[in-house]
């Protein structure tokens, strides 16, 4: 009887579980394969902040054989994972869109643009100011050290920076959902305010691989700014 159909229910959705992460992982390979096709074009692009910092001269040394392969596996993985990112998004959502209402469900296209905008936005500034980061860490280390990075080390620093700055992003979706749910009310986060300031500086020094001030600046500005655009946001819903 009703084990009989909590048992049913529970692998139904599991099922729904395995079906949806399957679609997650198609979609990274398709996009791997398309960051692996255009290998060179992305590594060029990346170099640039490196690049613009050094006049041109921004050759990146390998000293592992294995490494160069390694790199385009990084490279492919990471690209596979931001050009799959809308369906991620897509699959997260009806999966859990059977726990919400109606009216609810109707911000399923919403929620998959915002989060995809606001993630790229992230990656983009962090971007912007990655010359910045490498001018505070190649100024802090003093003029005895001559630099000679590695693709590896140098790709792992930008990507990390533009996961972090990706995710900081994500902030606002995450604070208008619980109003939505009922765990926050805007007056909440309205008497939070100074408390969530703190939090987020304290975020963004932990978030941020550089630990560059500028960068830490650049990102916790913006999600101030988000925080009080949620508090609007919540109200106006």
């Amino acid at each position: 009887g009703e084990v009989e159909h909590t048992r049913m229910t529970l692998v139904e959705h599991l099922a729904e579980l395995r079906s949806r992460l399957f679609r997650c992982v198609v979609a990274v390979v398709l996009g791997g394969a398309i960051c692996w096709i255009f290998y060179n074009q992305i590594l060029e692009f990346l170099v640039r902040p490196y690049c613009d910092i050094r006049g041109g001269d921004c050759g990146l040394y390998v000293t592992d054989p294995l490494e160069g392969f390694k790199v385009r596996l990084q490279v492919s993985g990471y690209g596979g994972i931001a050009l799959a990112m809308p369906v991620i998004l897509w699959q997260l959502w009806r999966f859990i869109t059977p726990g919400l209402y109606k009216h609810e469900k109707r911000y399923a296209i919403p929620f998959v643009v915002s989060a995809v905008t606001l993630f790229a936005m992230g990656a983009a500034l962090a971007f912007w100011t990655l010359p910045k980061a490498l001018d505070f860490l190649i100024d802090i280390g003093g003029t005895e050290l001559q630099e000679i990075y590695s693709p590896a080390k140098y790709l792992t620093l930008i990507i990390y920076m533009m996961l972090a700055f990706g995710i900081g992003f994500e902030f606002p979706i995450l604070l208008i959902f619980a109003q939505m749910a009922g765990l926050l009310t805007p007056e909440q986060l309205a008497a939070g305010r100074r408390w969530a300031i703190v939090i987020i500086f304290v975020a963004v020094a932990v978030l941020t691989p550089s630990g560059d001030p500028y960068s830490q600046i650049v990102l916790s500005v913006p999600m101030i700014l988000f925080y009080e655009a949620a508090i609007l946001i919540g109200k106006l819903m």
